[in-house]
């Protein structure tokens, strides 16, 4: 077990930067993710079939493939046609177009359930098509897009360990390394489960905070402020003032 910590304390430079790559993976293909679902969202619900048809076309496509075959397709099969990505471009691309059609799934949804009068009171008071999604319908999309996002999010973290088979020396890259060292299964892919958990359940917090920061924003949660105050409020403040 000490031979197996001193492994340990030998690589953990090579896993730092691991976990870096690991890093870069998931917050480039996250927001590439999340403006594809945005795009492809709202298209996919358009009523104008020549809109909707091709991003319907899109979403279904990068769905119904495997991330895997993406990411050899970027890394392998373009540049026999002529087109050299770096492994990291490629990375984040596959992540992001694999998840982004899975996004776009969530953003399409969570619009379409906002309630018929909210869409009825926007036309009312006259605002424009922009208008009505920018401030009356998107905000309460928003919330309930976030938690089927945070688990996205989580699976997009997960799936950036296929970015191994293009030579990138990820978190996953630098676990296999260690167990070579070790010759310890059960030690290296224990440190990277650890490693993987902490990670993911930091950006699960990232998304719990912005949940609590939206249902603030409708008056339907307690607001980030409250959330964040370290005093709690005590009850008797907010007794009346005609007591």
């Amino acid at each position: 077990m000490n031979e197996n910590i001193e492994n340990f304390l030998d690589s953990w430079p090579r896993i730092q930067e691991g976990i870096l790559t690991t890093v870069y993976l998931t917050l480039g293909g996250a927001a590439l993710a999340f403006a594809l679902a945005l795009l492809l969202g709202l298209a996919a619900g358009n009523r104008h079939m020549y809109v909707r048809a091709p991003a319907r076309f899109v979403v279904e496509f990068f769905r119904g493939t495997s991330l895997l075959v993406q990411l050899f397709w970027l890394f392998y099969v373009l540049p026999l046609l002529g087109f050299q990505l770096e492994a990291m471009f490629c990375g984040i691309l596959a992540l992001g177009l694999n998840y982004g059609a899975y996004g776009a799934e969530v953003v399409r949804g969570s619009i379409a359930a906002v309630a018929k009068p909210q869409w009825e009171a926007a036309l009312a008071l006259n605002f424009s098509p922009w208008q009505r999604l920018h401030r009356v319908v998107f905000p309460q999309a928003w919330v309930q897009m976030i938690p089927p996002l945070t688990n996205l999010l989580i699976q997009l973290l997960k799936g950036s360990a296929l970015a191994s088979f293009v030579l990138l020396q990820d978190l996953t890259y630098q676990i296999t390394q260690l167990r070579r060292t070790t010759g310890d299964t059960l030690f290296a892919f224990g440190v990277g489960l650890v490693i993987y958990f902490v990670i993911a359940y930091i950006l699960t917090l990232f998304m719990n905070l912005l949940e609590v920061r939206a249902k603030g924003r409708l008056g339907s949660g307690p607001s980030m402020r409250e959330v964040l105050r370290l005093k709690p409020e005590r009850a008797d403040q907010n007794v009346g003032v005609g007591r």
